[in-house]
């Protein structure tokens, strides 16, 4: 089946100028799985001062990748990219060669717009440090690190393979090297204070990171600690107060929250995950990469091969993509604010029906219900009927989705 009959035939839709593209890139090796991580992350066989990915694995996955976008260019022909995210795993792993080429292949295949946002995920490791500049060097724009604490305690009952000194060793290193960067950091942790809670948030505070992720550990279906739950987890009521304080201190350092998790300064907001939130497409490549894209009459989800030597054969036969599902009229509403109710400012109602396809009649019902609720308010803005949670939705964000599923 040719492009024309699989994704540009007639259909119920009719979706107008396509959305903003990205390009969201999987590396998926680390040193060492974290016991919460549900991601498709894999140890490396490695011996004991191996720190980096042996170099014909690198380059044999590295040439995958590229057969997989030139399979997928058909798909995105004539689309810009606005930005791109290389996330893990841990893609720091990969030296900064490698992630120039990689880097290097996405300029030549597609057309990158003019300041293009290109984030790599690191681990504040001192291995991975070193390559800071490197990784600027070869096309980097922006860093995320996951530090998630600064306490040796908290790191160790994360599985974490750095300490606290390599994780300010890393933020200082970041902050001297990028313009923009990120810092995780996850809260609600095993035996975690508040007091311990706020030290961690003001040491990251003191480097005055741009933006800065904030989580909320979760015991996620398949891990380590859903099986084997850590002791002294804090109770709701107990999160809820972390919180509380996490909007407080950020807010006193000029770090404005603009989605549930994410805190940034003013012109520091992440491109790619905005993308993702406003229901933009994105192109997904590499091991379990998930893709999203729109055609006239469709919104197509890709994912690819999972577990990566299957995904390099695959790849390599031009067959990188596992499976792939046209999004239903029906659940097209809720996938939208699964995404925009995210984000503190919500959505122009025009976007509904701009990434959808559908008109507002679509949520009318379900807007209603969540503002008797007092989850949702409607207010008129220059720019159109614009939908927003309010400071109850966004403390039960949970319940506020749940009305559109």
């Amino acid at each position: 089946m040719n492009l024309n009959e699989r994704y540009l035939r007639p259909g119920t839709l009719q979706l107008g100028a396509p959305p903003p593209l990205s390009v969201y890139v999987h590396l998926p090796w680390c040193l060492q799985k974290c016991p919460y991580c549900d991601f498709n992350s894999h140890e490396f066989t490695r011996n004991s001062t191996e720190r980096a990915l042996p170099s014909d694995v690198e380059a044999r996955y590295l040439d995958a990748l590229r057969a997989d976008l030139e399979t997928s260019l058909p798909l995105v022909w004539g689309r810009s990219v606005h930005s791109v995210f290389i996330g893990g795993g841990t893609p720091s792993l990969f030296s900064p060669e490698g992630i120039g080429r990689l880097i290097s292949d996405l300029r030549l295949l597609l057309p990158l717009q003019p300041g293009c946002e290109v984030t790599l995920e690191a681990n504040p490791g001192t291995f991975e440090r070193e390559r800071f500049r490197a990784f600027h060097a070869a096309g980097v724009t922006r860093l995320s690190i996951g530090v998630q604490s600064f306490d040796d305690a908290k790191l160790r009952a994360l599985g974490r393979v750095h300490d606290r000194a390599q994780a300010i060793a890393a933020v200082e290193e970041a902050a001297r090297t990028f313009d923009t960067f990120n810092l995780d950091l996850m809260y609600a942790l095993p035996g975690q204070s508040l007091a311990e809670l706020t030290e961690d948030v003001r040491t990251a505070l003191a480097f005055a990171p741009p933006h800065l992720s904030l989580y909320h550990l979760t015991l996620e279906p398949n891990t380590r600690f859903a099986r084997q739950p850590p002791p002294a987890l804090p109770d709701d009521d107990q999160s809820a107060e972390m919180l509380d304080a996490l909007v407080a201190l950020t807010a006193e350092t000029g770090l404005e929250r603009y989605e549930v998790s994410a805190y940034a300064r003013a012109g520091h907001r992440c491109t790619h995950n905005l993308n993702y939130w406003q229901f933009g497409d994105y192109l997904g490549l590499g091991a379990g990469a998930h893709g999203k894209l729109s055609f006239p009459h469709r919104v197509i989800r890709q994912v690819k091969w999972r577990e990566p030597a299957s995904y390099m054969r695959e790849a390599l036969a031009g067959n990188a993509c596992s499976n792939e599902e046209e999004v239903s009229r029906k659940a097209l509403p809720f996938e939208f604010m699964l995404n925009t109710l995210r984000l503190k400012d919500g959505f122009d109602v025009a976007l509904f029906t701009e990434r959808t396809g559908l008109p507002p009649s679509a949520i009318a019902a379900g807007v209603r219900t969540a503002q008797d609720k007092g989850l949702l308010e409607v207010c008129e803005t220059p720019t159109g009927r614009q939908i927003r949670p309010t400071a109850r939705g966004f403390d039960f964000l949970s319940d506020l989705q749940e009305i559109f599923l």
